[in-house]
């Protein structure tokens, strides 16, 4: 079978789709790329399906050898790539050959890159869905993050021409972001101070961050809910544990939870957050459902309108 071999898994690298929908009532979160923008604009630079299965890197350490005449792209956070120890682009399509090594280094701006195939990798679906959650062992190959050894199907794809996204189009990473929020039903369980110094404050990224979800570290917030029933928790919530100290849920986060929740970041905010490393600062601006659904199509007809050019 064609394809490409790991012979350096990296840090942390998953195979992706969208994500695992309708399968919550199951106890399943959905998983899926943690950047969604850079993961849609890997598939796309490559005339891809948008559900293809890639390749989500986080923190860099790859390295593969193809098995098969291919194309590429990576996109999402900036590191080192080079093919047979040549030094290539991000953002741009790539062919490749039989025995070509390809190598990702560690990231220098942002954390999680994409790497997709022309094709997508053929990956079997776990309750609809190639994407891996670890903690719940499904998807991927085994449910498990990349190890040495394993191998990636795809199939041996040539493109009429290549294709970049310029640079001014490309996502901007640094140390810093402003996440919108739009206020929860359980934002009066909060009382006006404390609403204040969460609007107000800095919060730093903590080395306890992962895929279920980013634990911040600034001051504390009080909420008047002592105890409360376990419920349903939407992608994006913050939750106000005992300690007073946020958590943003992200894509692999668990199906409940019992803490209390002062609003939700909105999705294009979760990936901006998902590219911050530990120590990077973050604080939150409240806004309406209306301003969180402009905002939302305004990044989708963006992203819709630009068109990437040939190489």
């Amino acid at each position: 079978m064609s394809g490409l071999k790991v012979i350096q898994p990296g840090m942390l690298t998953l195979i992706q789709d969208l994500g695992r929908f309708g399968a919550h009532s199951l106890g399943l979160t959905h998983g899926g790329p943690l950047d969604r923008l850079a993961f849609n604009w890997a598939n796309r630079l490559l005339g891809n399906d948008i559900n293809a299965s890639c390749l989500e890197v986080s923190f860099g350490g790859l390295v593969l050898e193809s098995g098969v005449d291919t194309v590429i792209a990576i996109t999402g956070a900036e590191l080192p790539c080079t093919l047979n120890g040549s030094s290539i682009s991000q953002w741009q399509t790539l062919s490749i050959k039989r025995g070509d090594k390809l190598e990702l280094g560690y990231t220098v701006v942002g954390t999680r890159a994409y790497l997709a195939v022309a094709g997508g990798f053929d990956i079997p679906h776990s309750f609809g869905s190639s994407s891996t959650v670890v903690r719940e062992k499904i998807g991927g190959i085994h449910g498990d993050k990349l190890q040495a050894g394993d191998h990636l199907p795809c199939d041996p794809i040539s493109l009429d021409s290549n294709q970049f996204l310029a640079e001014q189009h490309r996502p901007q990473y640094g140390n810093s972001a402003i996440l919108h929020v739009v206020p929860g039903y359980q934002q009066h369980a909060f009382d006006s101070a404390q609403h204040w110094r969460f609007f107000n404050s800095d919060y730093r990224v903590t080395d306890r961050s992962d895929r279920m979800g980013f634990r911040l570290e600034g001051p504390m917030i009080k909420s008047e809910i002592v105890g409360m029933l376990s419920e349903g928790i939407c992608h994006g919530a913050i939750q106000i544990p005992a300690d007073g100290q946020p958590i943003v849920l992200m894509n692999d986060r668990q199906t409940i939870g019992g803490y209390p929740k002062i609003g939700s970041v909105i999705p294009a905010d979760t990936a901006r957050l998902a590219q911050l490393s530990p120590g990077a600062t973050v604080c939150f601006e409240a806004i309406s459902v209306e301003r969180a659904h402009n905002l939302h199509w305004l990044e989708k007809s963006r992203y819709e309108r630009t068109q990437p050019e040939q190489c």
